[in-house]
């Protein structure tokens, strides 16, 4: 069988391909080793074993959801113990409360987002972050129109956060909402602790 770059058995990642940067997560997976799904109908859900809601238009990619009839299942999926991580967009969509978003996401996550709070895209920014769970020198994260944390409660906690205090990421159990785009760096420990943090599909399988 062969093995992934961390040495575990290969996964099949979906990564939610309505709209947004979900080629850059998908050639990432592959680079290290899993297979992965570009997800367009909720059928395929019931095939992988975790799965990447990318950075994109988050008001676009909340009506593809709804239209596409994906609303309920990917709230399922994320119940079902898989893996499941929102990035920028995607961390918008998982939150129970965002401001300005004129359609429900999937809102799954104790946390609270303000969209594009950091400014528009000629305000984005990089930073050098400690991020719980990743050993090793800072992950060097990317800022593109992010949404902002406002607060995490019940379930959920905070795992990151910048120099100020400002939350960038947050995991709820097998949930994890980062506001900046892993994929856009050469560094694969945040997409490694991804895989991590859900029930092993063994144990799923029963």
């Amino acid at each position: 069988m062969t093995m992934s770059t961390n040495g575990r058995r290969p996964l099949t990642v979906g990564v939610l391909a309505l709209q947004g940067d979900f080629r850059e997560h998908r050639e990432m997976l592959e680079r290290m080793g899993h297979h992965v799904s570009e997800i367009r109908k909720p059928g395929q859900l019931d095939e992988i074993d975790a799965l990447i809601i990318p950075g994109g238009e988050s008001t676009t990619i909340a009506r593809l959801i709804l239209s596409n009839g994906f609303q309920q299942p990917l709230r399922d999926f994320c119940a079902s113990g898989k893996p499941v991580w929102g990035t920028c967009a995607g961390a918008i969509l998982l939150a129970r409360q965002v401001d300005n978003l004129d359609r429900p996401g999937i809102e799954t996550m104790d946390i609270s987002i303000q969209r594009n709070a950091f400014g528009r895209q000629v305000d984005s920014f990089e930073a050098a972050l400690q991020v719980e769970g990743i050993a090793g020198p800072p992950f060097h994260a990317v800022f593109i129109r992010a949404p902002l944390f406002l607060s995490v409660w019940g379930n959920a906690r905070a795992i990151c956060t910048l120099e100020d205090g400002t939350i960038v990421a947050a995991r709820q159990g097998n949930l994890l909402a980062t506001s900046f785009h892993p994929e856009l760096t050469g560094d694969t420990r945040l997409h490694e602790l991804f895989l991590s943090i859900g029930a092993p599909a063994e144990a799923r399988r029963g």
